[in-house]
């Protein structure tokens, strides 16, 4: 009986768990068998890595084969395993040993092997590698990678990374014979903070003053935003402009961001690397879809704005049953997904942005009367949007016509984003330092320590909450935006204008059955 074991890692929602792919050679008549929980993608492994080992000139050993992916109790899925197994087949069968000092069957686990195998021995890049490829700096591991994995690898891991194209190079790799050259590709730096891409300026949206205000208000503060009124306002034209207005993505955000791509069903794409997440999923999108989930538990829409904004355009005609979905995330900026077999966590500390229709139609209260919507379609239109999620938006505001006086000229009326992103900045840095974290970020301690409006603020916002019928999560968001406020303007305290303003940005929300108020 003959022995080999190589390292690996699987990939469990962010987690990159070691593996030993162990391959036993008996006498007795051929089988080819994986065990340790292999998904189905694993199990057809053994046809692509006999062909692979035929095509590549070595002998596909005679007798039993068992393959062990251990642990055994957690799920393999991928053909990240391929080229593990093809290794560990060839140093049980003695037709290749490793250079290293030490057994001649096993490869320390200071070198990690990954990638799939074609037919004539080539390797394919494979999904989801960026984390194992963090896990493995941390370790001091070595990481031999397909070529087009090498742009993902070296993002975290640049001194480490091998790129190779074919079985036979690894085989000359691990002899010693002909070492891979580390990878030293130009790739973009994770140190600091990541430079952002050019976004489309704030200054080429027509009017909308006040609409501008609640965009930079929000990026200051990282507040949710909801923006109503009648169709080619510019709603969309705004929500786009925000990610331009955000601060730079740290190290280790982008980090973050890139990890949840690199396991998602798009893929890794460096030239996206260290850009703020823009995500602006359809109407018709499931809430697993939105959230996260499938047979994979693979990360939603949520996950992949994390760190960035997601649009929500049309908000009323996505499926009641999908907003809902979002209340969670935006109160605690993780998404759980559960299955019967595991339990998997993403983050989601996302930016909020939606628009919507004031109607069905989308012009009520126009001056041209276009609008012949029943006040019973009304109230059915703006219920598909609840009471308690329309309560976790924290800037709620009207983008009416623009007139046809505002396009005369060209549009230079307000700031620009490289105006406003300087006050972004300037506010994020105060809320860091006073804090850690941005105002929108505050738990209920926080806001009892940071956000403490003088006697008048604290009386006109008491006369609000018996007014308005404002709840006490719209009060503490209340204050929240007049700390960001007060923040861009330079004020250390919240005073009555900044409460009043904070206001006057959330209370212009359109009723729906379950927050309409008795005439």
């Amino acid at each position: 009986m003959a022995f080999a074991r190589v390292a690996c890692r699987a990939q469990l929602g962010l987690s990159a768990p070691l593996v030993h792919v162990e391959v036993s050679l008996a006498a007795g008549l051929p089988a080819f068998c994986i065990v340790g929980l292999p998904a189905m993608v694993v199990r057809e492994a053994k046809e692509r890595v006999r062909a692979a080992l035929l095509n590549s000139r070595f002998e596909f050993p005679a007798g039993r084969i068992t393959v062990n992916l251990a642990p055994a109790d957690l799920p393999k899925e991928g053909g990240r395993f391929d080229l593990p197994i093809a290794l560990g087949i060839l140093l049980a069968s003695r037709q290749i040993a490793p250079a290293t000092r030490g057994t001649p069957w096993e490869i320390s686990e200071a070198r990690e092997f990954y990638g799939e195998l074609g037919l004539t021995g080539e390797l394919k890049p494979v999904p989801g590698l960026l984390p194992a490829a963090a896990q493995a700096q941390r370790c001091g591991h070595e990481l031999i990678v397909p070529r087009g994995n090498a742009c993902e690898a070296r993002i975290v891991a640049p001194q480490l990374v091998r790129a190779a194209d074919t079985l036979l190079e690894v085989c000359a790799h691990i002899a010693g014979t002909a070492p891979l050259p580390a990878d030293r590709a130009p790739g973009r730096p994770v140190s600091g903070v990541v430079s952002p891409p050019v976004s489309p300026d704030l200054a080429e949206v027509r009017g909308q003053l006040h609409a501008k205000r609640a965009l930079v208000v929000a990026a200051a503060g990282a507040h949710s935003l909801l923006m109503i009124g009648p169709p080619g306002t510019g709603k969309s034209m705004l929500a786009r402009r925000l990610p331009g207005l955000l601060p730079p993505l740290t190290a280790a955000e982008a980090l973050e961001v890139a990890a949840i791509n690199s396991i998602s069903a798009g893929g890794f794409r460096g030239e996206s690397f260290g850009e703020r997440p823009f995500r602006a999923p359809h109407h018709s999108a499931s809430w697993a879809a939105l959230v996260g989930g499938g047979a994979r538990a693979r990360p939603g829409e949520v996950s992949l704005a994390h760190h960035g904004v997601l649009f929500l355009d049309e908000l009323p005609e996505f499926g009641r049953a999908v907003l809902e979905t979002l209340r969670e995330p935006l109160e605690t900026g993780l998404v759980a997904v559960a299955r019967a077999e595991r339990r998997t966590e993403y983050p989601a500390a996302f930016q909020l942005v939606a628009a919507m229709n004031p109607c069905p139609c989308g012009f009520l209260g126009e001056p041209s009367g276009k609008c012949r919507c029943t006040p019973t379609e009304v109230l059915r239109y703006r219920g598909r949007v609840s009471g308690p999620l329309l309560d976790r938006l924290d800037l709620q505001v009207e983008v009416p016509r623009v007139p046809a006086s505002e396009f005369a000229g060209e549009a230079t009326q307000g700031a620009g984003s490289c105006e406003a992103a300087l006050i972004v900045a300037r506010a994020r840095e105060v809320q860091l330092a006073r804090q850690g974290v941005c105002n929108a970020r505050l738990t209920d301690a926080g806001v009892q320590r940071w956000c403490v409006p003088d006697e008048r603020g604290r009386r006109l916002l008491d006369t609000a909450m018996q007014r308005l019928g404002l709840s006490g999560r719209g009060r503490q968001r209340v204050l929240k935006v007049a700390r960001t406020i007060a923040d861009i303007e330079g004020r250390p305290t919240i005073a009555a204008a900044q409460v009043t303003e904070a206001l006057a940005l959330r209370t212009t929300a359109p009723e729906t059955p379950c927050n309409r108020r008795p005439a």
